[in-house]
């Protein structure tokens, strides 16, 4: 029997009616300082996201304190364990929407969204020749892990997907299309969009990715690769089983890698997917443009704190 980690990552969501997002934010963000917690959490007037980290202790409180709340009664919490916090600090903050969609006429997931389909489910039309997998992230988180045959939507940002769905997929409402997202925060929108625009049978996977790598049946097959997370993990592994590959390549030599390292130069940081090796041999910068605008960044930056010095002491 494996010894429990001290740590655990919470991630969680939930669509519901919060009347005062800036208040509730406020006090949570005081009531997490207090416990303990680090993280990000995202409030608005359609609910709450978040990812955090702490102790056994300290997230088993968090999880029961927000259950006390009516609202958050029956939250399903995704649980990793870890040997340490994911997170620097504690972010609670008020937004206009969980996901930034920035529709005219705004999805509620509680109104309309797709089937869920449980990993089992899902991984069993996966395995159907007349189905679409689209991936509801965006592209660089598809290209260090997704499910096989999945299409990789060419956007940076979840709102580009409406544009992108009308130019690409226009032509295929009569498919069977199935979303999946990290956690099922993203998709529960996405697939109220696709059917808003027609599409007659849209299943999303409930629980998302880290639902489906966890699941002792299914156990991640048919998912290639790493699930990228937004905490200092950066990425994590899914597939369970000995079907595992990696997909993502290496920036500089294309060599098959799945760790995302950023660019060294403050004003890039370019996230990228990099080999120890040319990590080395690049000195951690994206391009020889970025090492170059760095050395002169630097330069200046040294030469700022010098005149400085010799300021004071003239």
């Amino acid at each position: 029997m494996t010894e429990r980690k001290p740590y655990r990552i919470l991630l969680y969501y939930k669509y519901v009616r919060i009347e005062d997002p800036e208040a509730f934010a406020r006090e949570h963000l005081a009531y997490c300082r207090e416990l303990g917690v680090k993280g990000r959490i995202l409030v608005a007037p359609e609910g709450i996201n978040g990812t955090l980290s702490g102790t056994v202790e300290q997230t088993e409180a968090y999880m029961n304190h927000l259950r006390e709340d009516e609202r958050f009664r029956d939250m399903v919490f995704k649980v990793d364990e870890a040997d340490g916090h994911a997170f620097k600090k504690i972010f609670v903050r008020p937004r206009k929407e969980l996901v930034t969609f920035r529709l005219e006429d705004d999805i509620d997931p509680n109104q309309l969204t797709g089937k869920y389909l449980s990993p089992k489910e899902f991984y069993e039309e996966l395995q159907k020749d007349d189905v679409i997998v689209l991936d509801g992230r965006n592209n660089y988180e598809y290209d260090i892990g997704h499910f096989r045959n999945a299409i990789r939507p060419d956007v940076e940002s979840f709102r580009e997907f409406p544009e992108w769905i009308r130019k690409n997929l226009k032509d295929y409402k009569d498919k069977k299309i199935l979303t999946y997202c990290t956690g099922g925060i993203r998709c529960e929108k996405l697939s109220g969009f696709l059917i808003r625009e027609g599409f007659k049978d849209v299943g999303q996977l409930q629980g998302g990715i880290v639902t489906y790598g966890k699941d002792p049946e299914v156990k991640g097959r048919l998912f290639d690769g790493k699930c990228y997370v937004f905490d200092e993990r950066i990425a994590v592994p899914v597939n369970q089983t000995e079907e595992d590959v990696i997909v993502g390549r290496c920036h500089h030599c294309g060599k098959p890698q799945d760790r995302y390292i950023n660019c060294r130069y403050d004003l890039c940081h370019k996230q990228h997917i990099c080999c120890p090796e040319c990590e080395e041999e690049h000195r951690g910068y994206c391009s020889a443009e970025c090492e170059e605008h760095d050395r002169h960044y630097r330069k200046m930056k040294a030469e700022k704190k010098r005149r400085k010095q010799d300021a004071v002491v003239g």
